[in-house]
């Protein structure tokens, strides 16, 4: 049996290839995935480890646990004096980190947090990656990424505010990558030298102190020794240690990566699964004489059984061992590709190829292509030694049990799927609701798995109608797809996974697209936002000067002008955010969705509350008591608003505010309408005449905030339409196996059609048009399923939620089933067209 089963697979090599691509590509993924993820991790690691280990020890604060909006805690300038005076020390120097905004090339401040201001020095642990770092009092180094956002090069002139707003200027001595320190990538960096940065910040404390011993001195005794001065609230380490955290930190935020990619993968390595079912069910099917014979001469049900499995075992191994391959090279050429823009200072890390890599890699694809052929080498040894006698053992025995029974079972899945999505969106709101939602998804997907046959041949019976009235290739096409619905089925659910999660991702993104366009422009209706950068380093209640908002009314360009100013105060143990609203009307110039009572009865001595405010029976028309800067305070509730992202809290009258809070002077925003009429620069104009002397003022358009929301979410759209494309590609290619291994099946067929007179363009076009109608119903159902499911997610996760239809992205979706459906029928179709009508016709 090994020998006959091994001359089989050299026989009908050739049919397995398209099998194999979809084992190679699944695998590819997953070795892939852990090649690049573990090579990042040595790239990561090798960079802090090389920026830390040649420190021998390094200072920073004790972590207290404190808050992270509480004052960061200090190394006073004091410790550095007192640990250059020990004998085991050569050099040290101390690392001062505070807000120093960096102005762009307009004069404006740049981002929505102030860059940080640092002190560099050849005795701390950062160096240059392009120029040098700044020796002089007027020189500066820009983080890599602050360069890149301001398009500042070495050379260029850069102007930074102090403490005070005062402007200086400075030249680019050298650029610095900060790699995967995500506050210094976040919010940019000016790098001075140590004294120049304490004149730029208004600090002289350290959040950080980098020492080198003395030379012979091992850094174990440098450690020590400074432990001994540096006091104990603070925490030193060798700088080998201190990289080791590093690295350890780095190789978390790549296991993120890693399973955000390995879960992509699976998805690939599941449609792979369905290929390889669908591959070898057609092939048993069309072997059934072969096996037929087999039992006649003497092979026993089990010896089919293990024969089918071995050559899927082989198949397996082999595949999966190219996929390996295939995954290490391409694993390493997507770091070499994106390594550096994830943080890797020149990406220029070895390969890194685990045990875990290839193991996995060889297991996932061997156990996965055995599981999928396990049904099929069931199915084989059920056919008769009887069959081997019959001139036609090709029989369409997939077709049977399609009736009562998969209603029946389909209807079980999808009425369990209705239910959760029911409860998601009635009841478990927020993560619960998305996982509610993901497994009603995936109930459904397998009531349409079951269904599916008879979902094929309803949709082709529909379909076929105008079909056959277009032509004879296209009434072909239609009945070729109707008389095998369970193999049509199989083949195009591998396209339907893709179809589906690409179009919940974009239900999804449209709707909440949608929805938050319409509550910026429902609860602030207006053209531009002027709020402070924002700052820990500032004091509380630091934002928009009153002086603003007066010198916009007096604007002619400018409607009206509605200024909030807000706070948060202690309130019962808990930091309770207080607001009020000046310059409109709360409840129609500024509204929010309301659960009970009115905005507009907000008056003196009332407030409104959200939602999460509410508690222990609180509700419209009770009293509700607040600690302000007065005292406590009492206020009648006359609305509770729905949780929103503009209007949260407690919402006091302006009057009550300035009385209760009268250090808060400042505005936390300022919204601002320009007049009907006016042109849109002119608008532009008036606001920014008034903030041009504060740079750090920013002045956002209603515009912006769309057009920033929607770019987010559209490169989030690109990256999970690339991680689905595999497995798009796999299903298209489980389709062109189908069509080919059905083209063999139909060899006498297709040489009687062209005895009766089809051309062989026609034959190709029926094919075609098979494939594309194949994909087609692929692709809809994806598509049906994807709406309803990324309604129910979007709905469940998002209170308020409203629906939105990506008909564009969905247009699309459908041109790319028909180009996939063109693709995969063109070697089936040449191979149809090229066969000698005489030979085929030839008997078996």
């Amino acid at each position: 049996m090994l020998r006959t089963t091994l001359a089989g697979l050299r026989l009908h090599k050739a049919r397995l290839i398209t099998t194999a691509l979809a084992i190679i590509l699944g695998v590819m993924f997953v070795s892939g995935t852990l090649v690049f993820t573990g090579t990042l991790k040595e790239g990561f690691s090798t960079q802090v480890m090389g920026s830390a280990d040649k420190f021998s020890a390094i200072v920073e604060p004790e972590d207290t646990g404190a808050a992270p909006d509480s004052d960061p805690k200090l190394l006073p300038s004091s410790t550095l004096d007192d640990i250059r005076d020990l004998p085991e020390v050569a050099k040290a120097d101390g690392i001062i980190k505070a807000d120093a905004p960096l102005l762009d090339k307009d004069g404006r401040a740049v981002g929505s947090f102030p860059t940080l201001g640092m002190s560099v020095s050849d005795a701390t642990r950062y160096s240059a990656t392009e120029g040098r770092l700044p020796k002089a009092a007027d020189e500066v180094a820009l983080a890599t990424n602050t360069a890149s956002e301001t398009g500042y090069e070495v050379g260029d002139k850069v102007t930074v505010l102090d403490p005070d707003g005062k402007k200086h200027t400075f030249t680019v001595t050298g650029l610095i990558d900060f790699g995967i320190d995500q506050e210094l990538a976040f919010m940019g960096v000016v790098a001075f030298v140590p004294t120049t940065a304490a004149e730029m910040t208004g600090v002289s404390d350290f959040t950080e102190i980098d020492v080198v011993g003395a030379e012979g001195t091992a850094d174990t005794a440098v450690a020590s020794a400074v432990e001994k001065v540096a006091g104990s609230d603070s925490e030193v380490m060798t700088g080998q240690k201190k990289g080791e955290e590093l690295a350890e930190s780095a190789g978390a935020q790549a296991d993120v990566m890693a399973t955000a990619l390995m879960l992509f993968a699976l998805i690939s390595v599941f449609v792979a699964g369905i290929v390889i079912y669908n591959t070898f069910a057609i092939l048993i099917a069309q072997r059934q004489r072969e096996m037929a014979l087999l039992r006649c001469v003497g092979a026993q049900r089990g010896q089919v059984f293990r024969s089918v499995l071995t050559e899927a075992l082989i198949v397996g191994l082999v595949a999966s061992a190219l996929g390996v391959g295939a995954g290490i090279g391409a694993g390493y050429g997507a770091y070499l590709l994106g390594g550096q823009a994830l943080g890797v200072e020149g990406a220029s890390a070895s390969l890194v190829v685990s045990p875990t890599a290839v193991i996995v890699g060889m297991l996932v694809g061997t156990l996965m292509t055995l599981f999928a052929a396990l049904v099929p080498a069931l199915r084989a040894t059920r056919v008769p030694p009887l069959a081997a006698l019959r001139t036609s053992a090709v029989a369409h025995g997939l077709d049977k049990g399609v009736g009562w029974k998969r209603i029946a079972g389909a209807a079980v899945f999808f009425l369990a799927s209705a239910g959760l999505v029911t409860m998601a969106l009635r009841g478990a709101q927020g993560q619960t609701g998305l996982v509610l939602t993901a497994v009603a998804g995936i109930l459904a997907f397998i009531g349409v798995v079951i269904i599916g046959p008879l979902l094929v041949r309803a949709i082709v019976s529909v379909v076929g109608i105008p079909m056959r009235k277009v032509g004879v290739p296209s009434m072909l096409a239609a009945d070729n797809a109707r008389r095998s619905p369970k193999r049509a089925s199989t083949a195009m659910i591998a396209l339907t996974v893709g179809a589906t999660l690409i179009t919940g991702y974009s239900v999804v993104s449209a709707s909440v697209s949608k929805t938050m366009t319409e509550m910026m422009e429902k609860q602030f209706p207006v053209d531009y936002q002027i709020s402070r950068q924002l700052s820990m380093d500032a004091e509380e209640g630091k934002g928009v000067p009153d002086s603003v908002a007066d010198r916009l009314e007096e604007s002619s360009k400018i409607e009206s002008v509605i200024a909030e100013r807000s706070t948060f105060q202690e309130n019962g143990g808990e930091s309770t955010r207080v607001a009020a609203y000046f310059g409109g009307k709360v409840g129609s110039d500024v509204t929010a969705d309301v659960k009970s009572g009115d905005l507009a009865d907000l008056g003196p001595g009332k407030a409104a509350l959200s939602a999460d405010m509410v508690s222990g029976g609180l509700g419209v028309g009770d009293t509700y008591t607040l600690e302000t800067e007065k005292g406590e305070r009492s206020f009648e509730i006359v609305a509770v608003t729905e949780d929103s992202a503009q209007m949260w809290g407690v919402i006091l009258d302006g009057k009550d505010f300035a009385a209760d809070f009268p250090g808060i002077t400042d505005y936390r925003q300022v919204s601002v309408k320009g007049v009907d009429g006016a042109e849109a620069d002119e608008v532009r104009d008036a606001v920014y005449s008034v903030v041009d002397d504060d740079p750090t003022l920013q002045v956002t358009s209603l515009s912006q905030m769309k057009k920033q929301f929607d770019d987010m979410l559209d490169m989030a759209f690109l990256a999970i339409a690339a991680m689905l494309g595999l497995a798009i590609l796999i299903a298209v290619f489980g389709i062109a196996n189908t069509m080919a291994l059905s083209v063999l099946e139909r060899t006498r067929e297709s040489a009687l059609l062209r005895a009766l007179g089809l051309s062989r363009g026609q034959l190709r076009r029926m094919l075609s048009l098979e494939a594309v109608l194949l994909c087609l119903i692929g692709a809809g159902v994806g598509i049906g399923l994807g709406v309803l499911f990324g309604w129910a997610a979007g709905a469940s996760a998002m209170r308020g939620m409203l629906f939105a239809l990506p008909a564009g992205q969905i247009a699309v979706f459908i041109a790319v089933a028909v180009v996939a459906g063109l693709l995969a029928s063109v070697l089936p179709g040449r191979k149809a067209a090229q066969t000698s009508i005489t030979g085929a016709l030839a008997s078996e």
